[in-house]
């Protein structure tokens, strides 16, 4: 599992591992894993890290000075390094030095060509976007040069990836210690570019963790497996609650989901049962005893008393989406015994906070940690990175799979169904939304495979997504796929 800490944590940290080091040496630990990672970058654009230009856009504080003695060894490598500071009467003494004993010089403006720019303005403890004199610098990026965040991209929050002005675009972000939640999740995300960790032996405690990303290995753990003495009924039974006359498909896509998702069987309630019956004749339909509800897709207007029905129904956890979600009453949902899961898209949790669409998209984070609070619910909020809260606080889960083609017609009424399936087998919410957004992701990336794909192409790639996590990777190949 991937755990990302926030910057009080991280602080915190180094300040106890830095009371038992040498002056200096937590500093040097950095610059080097960002030298490395820097020096490989350059070999694999240009065969080596001699006569490459490097430009370091300089900071003021630690996030400054890592990059100077970065661009130092780079130097001695035979690269040409020029540093560029924001504020040349504030440039960390020591790396200043570094880097000109080196051979590496200053200069007062970016230089029109460069194979790596390093992103030293600022560091984790950043707030807003870039000031000016930061913006200037990073508007003048060469076009073309691969782009190195020291620590994470100057200008987006590292606690909650909110970007407030402008910012730098990494190609590749090397952080330092422990994983910051504003490179988990969008904005933020995608300025981020890939995340390398460079771990110089940071104490963090379990404890302290702000946010968390799966793997194969843990979605593995708390995928359901029948057992010899499992019967149907053992399995679980999810109730899906969708599709109108209007948009019976929601309701085929729900159902193709919630087939795929371990329980034992779909039981249908609605308008379109002709549609699903003749798309999976196993479905049974009309109201009986189940394990969970899935309410809400394709719904359309006016079936308020469907979504009432449910959330009366006290002792069985209920996943609403779409539909289900208009003029939701969160005391209702705050006095339920059993789990609720929320699972918006940016449009609905704004409908549901009584905000705007761009401020949710804005500070996803933020967001969905206010909707499982207010509504006393597990929140799964979809989006560019799908996030899951619980209303019990703790960290907030990021879902590292997916693909841009996942953003079409019908792809969240699987996904819905698939939840709702695994909220049926027993699992909590947190873990049934979380293991949902895994699966769905990689089917998402196993339907598309480069090209666009259809929400029925990704039901259908389920069973693939399944197996992928549960059958243990050959020797030497890699595991759980991350953004």
């Amino acid at each position: 599992m991937r755990t990302a800490y926030s910057v009080e944590s991280v602080r915190a940290a180094e300040r106890e591992l830095m009371a038992r080091l040498p002056e200096g040496a937590l500093m040097a630990r950095a610059a080097a894993g960002l030298a490395a990672v820097c020096a490989e970058l350059l070999a694999r654009r240009r065969g080596r890290v001699y006569g490459a230009r490097v430009v370091l856009l300089v900071g003021p504080g630690d996030n400054g000075g890592d990059a100077l003695y970065a661009g130092a060894r780079l130097a001695r490598r035979g690269a040409g390094v020029t540093a560029v500071p924001m504020d040349p009467e504030r440039m960390h003494p020591g790396g200043l030095s570094a880097l000109r004993a080196a051979g590496g010089r200053v200069a007062e403006r970016v230089p029109q060509r460069a194979d790596l720019v390093v992103d030293g303005l600022l560091g984790i403890g950043g707030r807003g976007g870039l000031r000016p004199a930061a913006a200037a610098l990073a508007e003048a990026v060469p076009a073309g040069a691969v782009v190195v965040a020291v620590d994470l991209p100057s200008g987006v929050d590292a606690d909650t990836g909110e970007v407030a002005g402008a910012a730098v675009s990494a190609g590749v972000t090397v952080t330092f210690g422990a994983y910051k939640p504003g490179l988990l999740t969008d904005p933020g995300a995608s300025r981020a570019g890939a995340v390398r960790l460079v771990d110089f032996g940071l104490d963090l405690p379990g404890s302290a963790v702000a946010m968390e990303a799966l793997q194969h290995a843990d979605v593995a753990r708390l995928l359901p497996a029948p057992s010899a003495a499992s019967d149907k009924y053992r399995r679980g039974v999810v109730g899906v609650v969708a599709g109108s006359e209007q948009y019976p498909g929601a309701a085929v896509l729900a159902v193709a989901g919630a087939l795929r998702g371990g329980a034992g069987a779909v039981r249908y309630v609605g308008p379109a049962a002709e549609a699903v019956l003749a798309r999976f004749p196993e479905v049974l339909v009309g109201r009986g005893r189940v394990q969970s509800w899935v309410v809400g897709p394709g719904l359309g207007a006016g079936r308020a008393e469907e979504v009432e029905r449910a959330l009366a129904d006290a002792e069985v956890p209920v996943l609403l989406d779409a539909d289900g979600l208009r003029g939701l009453d969160g005391a209702v949902v705050r006095r339920r015994r059993a789990a609720t899961l929320l699972t918006p898209h940016a449009g609905e949790a704004a409908a549901l906070l009584g905000v705007a669409r761009e401020e949710v998209e804005a500070g996803r984070l933020v967001a969905v940690r206010e909707l499982a609070g207010r509504y006393g619910a597990t929140a799964l909020l979809k989006g560019s990175t799908t996030l899951v809260a619980s209303a019990a606080g703790g960290p907030v889960r990021v879902n590292p799979t997916g693909t841009p083609w996942l953003a079409t017609a019908g792809s969240g009424d699987v996904l819905s169904g698939l939840a709702g399936a695994l909220l049926a087998t027993g699992l909590p919410a947190l873990d049934a939304a979380s293991a949902a957004a895994y699966l769905h992701g990689l089917a998402g990336r196993f339907a598309a495979t480069g090209a666009p794909t259809t929400a029925q192409e990704v039901a259908a790639a389920l069973p693939s997504a399944w197996r992928s996590v549960v059958t243990p990777p050959a020797p030497g190949t890699a595991g759980a796929p991350g953004r």
